[in-house]
């Protein structure tokens, strides 16, 4: 698999997310959280609610997986509350589960990508 590009860095206003469809599934199924120069990606998927066949995204809608003080990610189905920079679950139902990891990179001129599937991006 090639890396896939997802946005600039700018195109995140710190401080919050944006949902992207990586694998062209017709949904957003990774979303990126931006903390000032440090970005976190996480898969669109709530660990408590959903299946494999069927996942339950955690956006109330498009690109809002941040609680309001965008101190925390939020899961609109049952409110549980995950840490942006670990993905585990602080309150809720999913106590102590995490969310899955997503590996990005930020190249030199700001580009996101998701990098190929065992290996790094050439840079």
């Amino acid at each position: 698999m090639d890396s896939v590009y997802l946005c600039r860095l700018e195109d995140i206003p710190d401080g919050t997310s944006r949902g992207f469809d990586p694998s062209r599934a017709g949904r957003d199924t990774v979303f990126v959280v931006r903390q000032g120069a440090r970005v976190y990606a996480w898969r669109n998927a709530c660990p408590h609610y959903g299946t494999r066949d069927r996942e339950v995204p955690l956006a109330w809608r498009k690109d809002a997986y941040l609680d309001a003080g965008r101190s925390s990610i939020v899961c609109a189905a049952h409110g549980a509350r995950f840490d942006i920079a670990t993905g585990i679950c602080t309150l809720g139902p999913c106590l102590g589960q995490g969310l899955q990891r997503v590996e990005v990179e930020v190249a030199p001129d700001n580009n996101i990508y998701i990098p190929p599937q065992g290996g790094r991006r050439p840079i």
